[in-house]
C-alpha cells in the first residue's frame, strides 16, 4: 500500500456490485432512519450508528459478509472498526451514498 493509497475514498458503487455478487451477504446502511427514508439502496437495512449495538438480533453470525455505507462514508468507517471490536470478522466499508449511481428506493 503506497502513501496516497491512504487518502482513496472507498467506491460505494463498486460495493454494491460485490453485495449482489456474494451469496447471503447483508448491505449495512447507518444512516438515521429519517435519511433511510429519504433515500436508500434497494435491500440495504438500516440500523443506525448509535444503534449498532442492537446487530446482533438482526446479524448473529459473525462471519456474515457485510457492506456498510452511510452519507459520505465517515460513520460507515466508524461502523466498521465497531463491527470488527464486537467480533465480526468479514465487514467492508463501501462510503457514502452520495457517490452511488444506481437506484434509490424512498
Amino acid at each position: 500500500m503506497g502513501f496516497f493509497d491512504l487518502f482513496r475514498q472507498p467506491n460505494i458503487n463498486q460495493g454494491v456490485v460485490d453485495y449482489h455478487n456474494t451469496p447471503d451477504a447483508v448491505l449495512l446502511d447507518v444512516r438515521t432512519p429519517q435519511e433511510y427514508r429519504e433515500g436508500h439502496i434497494p435491500g440495504s437495512k438500516n440500523v443506525p450508528l448509535q444503534q449498532l449495538d442492537k446487530i446482533r438480533s438482526l446479524i448473529d453470525n459473525k462471519d456474515a459478509t457485510m457492506f456498510v455505507y452511510c452519507h459520505s462514508g465517515a460513520r460507515s468507517r466508524q461502523a466498521v472498526s465497531y463491527l470488527q471490536h464486537m467480533g465480526y470478522t468479514n465487514v467492508n466499508n463501501i462510503g457514502g451514498i452520495t457517490a452511488y449511481s444506481g437506484k434509490v428506493e424512498r
